[in-house]
């Protein structure tokens, strides 16, 4: 544990408690992209199988559980809360996120530090973290009205995979044979999808008017 990996697990905390709060509070969706939910839903529940078998400690275990919790309700909202769902854009929301699926499954299957189920399933999540954020993306370009609390959410996540990054370039120059290469390309990937979005959102900051996206 160090500073920036704390707070890229804070900023990530903060992510889905902004969306929590959007859905819970206003009962609305729009602009959320189900599609990246339940992908973020998928990562979640195979990258967390150990859940229930592998104690590292209290922290560790308490943020998994609140990924886990708080992606699925989410899905839940979206599908089922009969208030919610009447917001929720599906003639927008139309990524089609099957396709992302099977790619990273069978490159987990090409490319793993280790051929077995667990490792494999592992490296599958984190190649699907990587561009679980497309739908949200492709959505939010399509419609282009972007309230506050969905440009946070989406700010708040990208930054949190940026954090990342400077955590794992502390561990490497701190930690003695410290090499995790998937871990680390799709962490840039995955941080490279928000550089556009990054771009106008902190130029809507600093000008003072609304966030929107170029067609």
């Amino acid at each position: 544990m160090n500073a920036f990996r704390l707070a890229g697990d804070m900023t990530h905390l903060m992510s889905v408690l902004v969306l929590l709060l959007k859905i819970h509070t206003i009962k609305s969706c729009a602009g959320v992209s189900l599609k990246t939910q339940e992908l973020y839903a998928l990562v979640f529940a195979t990258r967390y199988l150990d859940i229930f078998t592998d104690f590292i400690s209290l922290y560790n275990t308490f943020m998994k559980m609140i990924f886990l919790g708080s992606s699925f309700s989410i899905v839940w909202y979206i599908r089922r809360h009969k208030m919610v769902r009447r917001s929720y854009d599906k003639d927008h929301d139309t990524f089609r996120h099957q396709f992302l699926v099977l790619p990273c499954l069978l490159l987990a299957l090409l490319i793993h530090e280790k051929f077995t189920f667990r490792e494999v399933i592992w490296t599958f999540s984190i190649y699907l973290e990587a561009v679980a954020i497309l739908p949200q993306l492709v959505l939010l370009q399509r419609t282009r009205n972007i309230d506050n609390l969905t440009g946070q959410y989406v700010f708040f996540l990208g930054a949190y995979r940026a954090l990342y990054i400077l955590n794992w370039a502390y561990r490497y120059f701190t930690e003695p044979h410290y090499v995790h290469w998937i871990t680390w390309i799709s962490g840039f990937v995955q941080t490279l999808l928000y550089a556009d979005f990054f771009y106008y959102y902190l130029n809507s900051l600093k000008n003072n008017v609304k966030l929107t996206l170029p067609d």
